[in-house]
């Protein structure tokens, strides 16, 4: 097993609603928003770290969706879910939040690390879980 960096994203869940960020750039586009897990640090204390940096929102961060994705051969992404606990999005290292409802979630361009998240996502939200 190679040693990657784990960069946890976070699918924010508020009044139905899903949480997405379009990071800029050539390489940009729609993401759950997060960031690198620091060393002594676990995935939920930097899922909570990081939204509170990059979005200045406070969130209780919840299960994983379960899929380790990797992102080249550097880093493996994982997704967790999260409810909205205060704050309002605060446009720090993206360019535009937008909250989507689970039906339209598949409508945006994902970046391809998160796309395989978005049916697990959506399957979880259906479910009630």
């Amino acid at each position: 097993m190679t040693d990657r960096q784990v960069v946890v994203g976070v699918a924010v869940v508020d009044a139905g609603r899903v949480l997405a960020a379009l990071r800029p750039g050539p390489d940009g586009g729609w993401e759950f928003p997060g960031g690198k897990v620091e060393p002594g640090e676990t995935d939920r204390d930097a899922a909570v770290r990081e939204l509170d940096e990059e979005l200045g929102l406070r969130v209780t961060v919840g299960a994983s969706l379960g899929l380790d994705q990797p992102i080249g051969d550097k880093y493996v992404l994982r997704v967790y879910l999260a409810e909205l606990m205060s704050g309002t999005p605060v446009l720090r290292e993206h360019t535009e939040t937008r909250w989507v409802s689970v039906a339209r979630l598949s409508e945006l361009d994902w970046l391809p690390a998160d796309r395989p998240f978005v049916p697990l996502l959506r399957a979880t939200l259906r479910g009630g879980g």
